[in-house]
């Protein structure tokens, strides 16, 4: 088998390190489907060995929703800025989603009684080198929500290697954490000692992780993703009351489409779509009311929502086929009619639209749809009480739908100006993916909105 070395363009190259001291993070795969200009929808199911005493092996859902462009990104879990781009070294700095935790469905024995430890969010800052030797990469990350208070320093070294359609990337990387890291996450508190569970703190260590990822092109825009790995953690970690002392493997395996080269997003000239809605939550379950079949509004608390989506084009006529498909950022305020503290809530999506109906020619009608992520300031009322009666958790993080139905009030008005402008309805929708992802909190439920919009390109 012929094999050779890649130097891959900086974009693809800026592949995540795997999370240390628990199960390699998802995003680690994203960067093998990201080409410059392009984004992309699928899912990973990971499967990892919790390092906790007593705890089963976990599976996780992982949704992967992914945009390159020239200076923003999204893969997966990161979100980054992209400080400086060159042919072989850049800088950026990112958001990410750290897999750590006490597990989400059942509570070992062992950790019972102490207070949860709950997966992070971190901010960082990450150099990349790319040589024909291979690639390297640091990272430094740091707690953004005030769980542990901890930092982590990442070095990474990774190769490149294609056979035809099979990509792989094999990599080995350290990771230097913080006191505050690992007694957050594996040391026992004075105040949680018991016969059994001593107190002890970890302090900081040195991890190692091993890994090999991969994909394997089934066409020119489907791909079939895997990767294994093996992390040893640090002496003090391992020898933890609560943690088992031994490797932690792990793997993953998913697909996703990528949907080709697009205009930068930044682009000047390129249409911006600004979205403006209202509208009533709802009792009726998502796919009834997406289907015609429910739409009451009449609930006892008859909160409301307001926002705006703000959007631009990813890809237009895919294929040549009737369809688009644009990212929205957008902003949502939860009126809870004096029942509670209102409440704001950021959305980011990619959606699609498909046009191709016999009388669009004469009345444009669009059908959309759109998923992403949803970021509350504070769980909505209509979560809390419908979460509380089913004896649930909740989650200010979650998944997030969005599908529509409008037509161009251009068409209807007969006017030119007015064709880009379209009317129409929609449901808001934020869920868990029935339990099944960590990092949605393992949320089985969530909340529906009906509403209202108008949507305009300018």
């Amino acid at each position: 088998m012929r094999t050779r070395l890649l130097l891959l363009c900086p974009l693809i190259s800026l592949m995540p390190l795997p999370a240390s001291a628990g199960p390699a993070g998802s995003d680690v795969l994203v960067d093998f489907l990201s080409i410059p200009g392009s984004a992309g929808l699928g899912a990973i199911q990971r499967r990892a060995y919790s390092p906790y005493r007593g705890a089963a092996v976990s599976q996780d859902l992982v949704p992967l929703y992914m945009y390159e462009g020239k200076q923003v990104y999204l893969h997966a879990t990161r979100a980054g800025w992209k400080l400086s781009e060159r042919a072989e070294h850049d800088l950026e700095v990112f958001v990410d989603y750290r897999f750590e935790g006490f597990p989400a469905d059942q509570t070992p024995p062992l950790l019972q009684g102490m207070a949860r430890r709950n997966a992070g969010v971190d901010v960082g800052i990450a150099y990349r080198k790319r040589k024909s030797w291979g690639n390297l990469d640091v990272e430094v990350l740091h707690d953004a929500n005030n769980a542990s208070h901890g930092t982590e320093a990442r070095l990474g070294y990774s190769l490149d290697l294609q056979n035809g359609r099979l990509h792989l990337r094999p990599s080995v990387a350290i990771a230097r954490r913080s006191a505050n890291l690992n007694n957050y996450y594996y040391g026992v508190r004075a105040s949680e000692a018991r016969a059994d569970r001593p107190a002890y703190l970890p302090g900081s260590g040195v991890d190692w992780t091993a890994s090999l990822y991969g994909y394997y092109e089934l066409s020119q825009r489907w791909r079939l993703l895997g990767g294994i790995g093996v992390t040893r953690l640090s002496d003090g970690v391992r020898h933890s009351p609560v943690v088992e002392d031994k490797l932690q493997p792990n793997a993953m395996v998913g697909a996703a489409y990528d949907f080709g080269s697009h205009k930068p997003y930044s682009e000047p000239g390129l249409p911006l779509h600004l979205k403006i809605y209202g509208g009533r939550a709802t009792e009726c379950n998502f796919l009834p009311a997406a289907t015609f079949r429910c739409g009451s509004t009449r609930t006892p608390d008859d909160t409301r929502i307001w926002g705006f989506d703000v959007g631009r084009p990813l890809v237009e006529r895919v294929n040549g086929w009737p369809l688009d498909f644009v990212g929205y950022i957008g902003v949502q305020l939860h009126d809870e009619r004096g029942r509670a503290a209102d409440r704001v809530q950021l959305d980011a999506q990619i959606k699609a639209y498909y046009y191709g109906f016999p009388w669009s020619a004469a009345v444009r009608t669009r059908v959309g749809f759109g998923a992403g992520f949803s970021m509350a300031q504070r769980v909505p009322l209509v979560e809390l009480q419908d979460q509380a009666r089913r004896g649930r958790d909740t989650s200010r993080f979650l998944n997030y739908l969005d599908p529509s139905l409008d037509v161009s009030v251009g068409d209807l008005l007969g006017s030119k100006r007015f064709k880009e402008t379209y009317l129409g309805i929609g449901i808001s929708h934020r869920s868990g993916i029935f339990g099944a992802s960590q990092i949605l909190g393992n949320i089985n439920g969530g909340s529906n909105y009906l509403y209202g919009y108008i949507e305009a390109k300018m």
